[in-house]
């Protein structure tokens, strides 16, 4: 028998809730998740199925502290000015 995939595993969790009507609590008990974690795989089944399921980016949306095309050239241009008063 071969090993289920994250998708499929959590596909499973979701079809126990949706179509067996176990509760979010006895499923997440049995594999192990959180209730949170349970309820937040029900939202992505529902708003993108079977693919929903699978992880996403773990990339950050944004990178606040990451200079900006124009910064580079500001900060030598100001270097110039402030050094030469």
């Amino acid at each position: 028998m071969r090993e289920l995939s994250v998708s499929e595993q959590r596909y499973q969790a979701v079809l126990a809730v949706i179509a067996e009507g176990h509760t979010v609590t006895e499923v997440a008990a049995r594999f192990g998740v959180s209730r949170q974690t349970m309820h937040a795989w029900l939202a992505k089944y529902e708003a993108g199925g079977l693919e929903g399921l699978g992880d996403g980016s773990h990339r950050p949306r944004s990178c606040p502290r990451q200079m900006s095309a124009v910064a580079p050239w500001m900060l030598a241009y100001n270097a110039e000015h402030i050094a030469g008063r």
